[in-house]
């Protein structure tokens, strides 16, 4: 255990993430690190941090400065891959927002960076701290929910309005984003289903551009995805629709979990459905079931039992809870989906990096799309960070 050493940290990126991560840091609610630099090229955003750090007007300067150990990335999501890369290169541990990059073929270039093993490479999904998804993943790798045969996840409260797209010249753009709804708000809910249950092998999507916003991306998604084994997903998702729904099913052999309103629900057969569907005399007969509702701490995922995950890893070895290798998934699963629907065809995986890559760029060279930016009103952006 280093117990008296402390990380120095820094924190590239100065927008609400960045001032997020930096209050908690400030707060002292990662032990044995320390905010010791903040970067960002507009300098507005460094100005409430002047009297409490060191800060740079360019990522290369702190980066070099020699006065951090390890970064946390909180850019706009192209540069994910670029800063990445130079801190990997520059011998700093990394920490990267979601999504780790774009697009598949930018992952793959920004994992071929950590070359270095002492150095640690995570991501930030703090959805994998959360009491429920913990539960959920347990009960599927234990076995209580038999062989996953269905999900479901409809998630479609992340109403956003025409003043949020308006408030960053990046945001909802192919040249600035990369994507939509995916890519900005579903990172975290790709990451959890492929944590759940795997890979698909192949996708189906159905995106709608600028269905209800001004915007260039997706804002409204149906998919369907099917795995190896048989077993079928469909993922629904908008910006666009009020009141909106969170409903996550998964159903197995062994029973039924549905997680919603903030309950989460097991409805588990006595039997083997398919054991009961071959031995029962009766047409019409069902398993007995058993109804649970499953009890969780309610506190939530928090960023920073992350960040301190990334410490206790740097400092102990202590594994980390989301590597940023598998950061790949969520990203060529919103990849994937939104080249389904482009192509108009289902999309077998492991998704084409270089050829998605293609076609984003074509996308980003055919734009006639002229983004008009109004400075937004201060909000509260932290109440998505739990869904």
């Amino acid at each position: 255990m280093s117990e008296n050493k402390k990380i120095r940290l820094g924190i590239v990126g100065m927008g609400n993430m960045g001032k997020f991560h930096a209050a908690y840091l400030l707060n002292k609610k990662v032990a044995r690190c320390e905010l010791t630099a903040v970067s960002d090229a507009i300098a507005t955003n460094l100005e409430p941090f002047q009297n409490q750090v060191k800060t740079f007007g360019s990522a290369e300067a702190m980066i070099h400065s020699g006065l951090i150990d390890a970064i946390v990335i909180a850019t706009p999501h192209y540069l994910h891959t670029s800063l990445g890369i130079l801190a990997l290169q520059s011998g700093l541990h990394v920490l990267v927002e979601k999504p780790i990059s774009v697009h598949k073929a930018d992952c793959e270039r920004l994992l071929a960076a950590h070359t270095d093993s002492k150095l640690v490479f995570a991501a930030m999904f703090q959805l994998r701290t959360d009491p429920r998804y913990k539960k959920i993943r347990n009960l599927i790798q234990q076995g209580d929910l038999g062989e996953v045969v269905r999900f479901n996840w409809t998630i479609t409260d992340w109403f956003r309005t025409e003043a949020y797209y308006s408030s960053g010249g990046w945001r909802a753009t192919w040249k600035g984003e990369g994507g939509g709804v995916l890519l900005n708000q579903c990172p975290h809910n790709l990451d959890l289903l492929q944590w759940f249950c795997g890979m698909p092998a192949k996708v189906r999507g159905y995106c709608q551009l600028g269905r209800y916003h001004n915007i260039e991306v997706e804002d409204n998604v149906t998919a369907y995805w099917e795995y190896a084994n048989g077993a079928t997903g469909v993922f629904i998702t908008s910006t666009g629709e009020a009141p909106g729904t969170n409903r996550l099913e998964i159903a197995g052999d062994r029973g039924r979990l549905v997680l919603e309103q903030n309950k989460l629900c097991f409805t588990r057969n006595e039997v083997s459905m398919r054991e009961f569907g071959r031995t029962a005399k009766a047409g019409f007969a069902k398993p007995e079931v058993w109804n649970i509702e499953l009890p969780f701490d309610p506190s939530g995922a928090q960023h920073h039992e992350i960040a301190q995950n990334f410490v206790d890893s740097i400092l102990d070895g202590v594994p980390l809870i989301a590597p940023a290798r598998e950061g790949v998934a969520s990203v060529e699963l919103a990849n994937a989906m939104l080249y389904s629907s482009l192509l108009d065809k289902a999309i077998g995986l492991p998704l084409d990096g270089a050829a998605y890559e293609a076609k984003l760029l074509q996308l980003v060279a055919d734009s006639k799309f002229e983004k008009k930016v109004v400075a937004a009103t201060g909000e509260d952006f932290t109440r998505s960070f739990t869904k």
